[in-house]
């Protein structure tokens, strides 16, 4: 069976010496480098070829979530599988986003991180339960939180500094039955019937 090739992209060089062991002690994988950030991760990948790049998130030079989408963007890319010690929602997002495939912990045990590897080279996902959890619960919340449009938003921001119809379409360069139509709207997606109330709700699920 062919080796995966592996590319382990990780700037702290214990963490990196660590994982490349584990991999290399694994008979159906195969190390062919290790890059100290995102840019020298694009440069090896390029020159090694590998099948999937285990990639930290925050590196000097390049990040690893910028440097996973311009790696997806080339004409052969890798798969990517993110191992971090970064758990937030923001970090989640932005490689999931960035095309990653998988997305693990640093304090993730060994044959976990070797399982992942190959389900990310088989072409499936693989996510830490506590990852996958995070991402329900962000789209859970997506779902229940209205979507205002950046029009909207600026509409009810003035609302709440106390400004009249007349001054927001002002500020706006926008006609005030134009206000008017924006603040139905929003009215609307956030179920209230008055503008102070529209704004207490902005407040209350975090919109404004």
């Amino acid at each position: 069976m062919t080796p995966i090739r592996v590319l382990v992209a990780d700037d702290h060089p214990i963490v990196r010496s660590g994982v490349v062991a584990t991999l290399a002690a694994a008979p159906d994988m195969d190390v062919v480098g290790e890059a100290v950030d995102g840019v020298d991760a694009l440069a090896q990948a390029e020159a090694s070829a590998p099948d999937v790049v285990l990639m930290d998130l925050r590196m000097p030079a390049l990040g690893g979530a910028a440097a996973t989408e311009r790696l997806l963007a080339t004409a052969n890319p890798p798969r990517v599988l993110v191992l971090t010690t970064y758990d937030t929602d923001d970090d989640i997002i932005a490689a999931i986003e960035a095309g990653a495939s998988g997305y693990l912990l640093k304090a993730a045990p060994a044959e976990e991180i070797l399982a992942a590897v190959r389900a990310v080279a088989a072409g499936r996902t693989a996510l830490a339960p506590s990852i996958a959890a995070a991402l329900v619960g962000r789209l859970r919340s997506a779902k229940t939180t209205p979507r205002l449009s950046a029009r909207e938003l600026e509409v009810l921001k003035l609302v709440a500094a106390g400004h009249s119809n007349a001054r927001i379409a002002a500020e706006l360069f926008i006609s005030e039955a134009t206000v008017k139509t924006h603040l139905l709207h929003v009215f609307e997606k956030l179920d209230v019937t008055a503008r102070t109330r529209a704004v207490t709700r902005a407040q209350e699920l975090g919109v404004l």
